[in-house]
């Protein structure tokens, strides 16, 4: 295929592209720009065209990764890295105070839901809670796997609607 056959083939495709670009770019400036660039693309890799091919597949596959190039590109440009020290903060003044008190109150209501669970749900909820895994606490209580899995689940539903009772 000649050049001026290339040539007039993008042409009479080139109206194909618009609407595609600014479906991607929802800008019309921008999507201008993208079919520029698209259109240049193919020019410069023409001889990567095979003849006989979906013209119009090509055109739009260069289109949509240029537009993902662009767009990946974009996103790492806006990433924000600090890299300030932080020693400012060590002068200011705490504006919150922790609570102990309320702090205790909520753990010992948590405790006592816990001790009110069914044993059966108790005791694997526990050695889960004191860092067990799963496969561990199953050989310790002798139970399958899927058992001390839906029993630790069903223990911290029920731990969840109890909290949320009081």
């Amino acid at each position: 295929m000649s050049t001026a056959d290339f040539d007039q083939i993008l042409i009479k495709n080139t109206e194909f592209l618009r609407p595609f670009a600014f479906t991607l770019t929802r800008d019309q400036e921008s999507a201008k720009d993208l079919v520029q660039e698209t259109l240049f693309r193919a020019l410069a890799n023409k001889e990567k065209y095979n003849i006989g091919t979906n013209i119009k597949a090509w055109m739009y596959t260069i289109m949509r990764n240029i537009f993902i190039n662009n767009y990946r590109r974009k996103a790492k440009q806006q990433t924000i890295f600090d890299h300030t020290a932080n020693d400012f903060l060590l002068d200011t003044n705490q504006v919150a105070v922790s609570n102990e008190a309320i702090a205790t109150l909520n753990m010992k209501e948590v405790q006592e839901a816990i001790h009110q669970l069914p044993e059966i749900f108790r005791n694997p909820f526990l050695l889960y809670f004191d860092g067990y895994k799963y496969h561990e606490i199953a050989d310790m209580l002798q139970e399958p796997l899927g058992t001390i899995k839906s029993r630790i689940h069903f223990a911290r539903k029920l731990l969840k609607s109890q909290i949320e009772r009081h």
